[in-house]
């Protein structure tokens, strides 16, 4: 357990990383109408990387039957692309860069690895360089390839988290919730994974974009769920004596900076509960974690960063 750092530490060492070691330029806009996928917070990268130009999102689950659904698209040259996105260069990503190409798709793979099976059969790759990580934290793989796309300046966002205040008693809250403003919809589901990696079922930790958050989803307020609001007032959500609004976040902040801020939080929630990660990790990557995928191999605790 003493090898783990908590996330808001990994956040911290990324950011050092990057400030020392920019990330190479993938331009979005070489690509018009690609497929792309990912699985977990791969394809939620995919998501933030593309949210502002055409796209086809898919995963694992559903890869395979969206391109035949394209078939007609992709005979016409419509689609002609497929982009890849996995940390690791392996699992589900051989398979889909196997079945794209059986579609005549060009292959771009977005990774850490340069030498992983998935690596060998793109057409192109893009290699990020990341630090080791406690498993699933998957911080600075994912960052990098985002501040690839925003070109953020990473001084500046450590900066800005060094020096946030938690407000009082933050660590007594039973629940947190982030409501973050509507641009960065798809931050939610990254930090609703580190909820499950991190909390399981033991702690309460949502996030919503403003818009989603109107949708009754604060019907129920408690002063034991603490509210955390992104570059506006909140006005709404909570029990009024449990909100914390974080209003100044620099205009020039893009999603590497939220990721970075609202992953600082969480682990900073994380170091102040029982340490459920770190309790259950090692046996999940021993045992149930690779059986999953068919694997007798134990995926590695801490996994290795390609930083040299």
């Amino acid at each position: 357990m003493d090898k783990i750092i908590s996330l808001d530490e990994n956040v911290l060492q990324a950011l050092e990383f990057f400030i020392k070691n920019p990330p190479p330029v993938f331009n979005i806009n070489d690509y018009n109408l690609p497929f792309v996928v990912g699985s977990g917070n791969a394809y939620n990268t995919g998501l933030i990387l593309f949210s502002e130009n055409s796209a086809i999102f898919a995963d694992e689950s559903n890869f395979k039957k969206l391109l035949p659904a394209f078939s007609d698209a992709i005979k016409n040259k419509l689609i002609t692309n497929a982009i890849i996105i996995s940390a690791s260069g392996g699992k589900d990503s051989v398979w889909e860069i196997e079945i794209a190409k059986k579609y005549n798709l060009h292959t771009t793979l977005l990774t850490t690895k340069a030498n992983s099976d998935a690596a060998k059969i793109a057409d192109k790759t893009y290699v990020f360089k990341s630090i080791d990580e406690p498993y699933t934290y998957n911080v600075s793989t994912y960052m990098g390839m985002i501040l690839s796309a925003t070109k953020e300046n990473p001084v500046e966002i450590l900066e800005f988290i060094k020096n946030i205040k938690l407000p009082d008693k933050f660590d007594d809250y039973k629940a947190y919730s982030f409501v973050l403003p509507d641009k960065y919809l798809n931050i939610c589901p990254m930090l609703d994974i580190k909820k499950s990696e991190l909390f399981g079922p033991n702690l309460s930790l949502r996030a919503f974009s403003q818009g989603h958050a109107r949708h009754a989803k604060f019907v129920i307020r408690s002063k034991n769920e603490l509210v955390i609001s992104l570059s506006h007032k909140n006005e709404y959500f909570g029990d009024p004596e449990s909100r914390w609004d974080l209003l100044s976040i620099p205009e020039n902040f893009d999603f590497a900076a939220v990721m970075a801020i609202t992953y600082y939080i969480v682990g900073k929630i994380q170091i102040s509960k029982t340490q459920y990660y770190k309790e259950n990790i090692k046996n999940y990557v021993n045992d149930y974690g690779p059986k999953a995928y068919g694997l007798d191999k134990p995926f590695d605790l801490i996994v290795p960063g390609t930083s040299k």
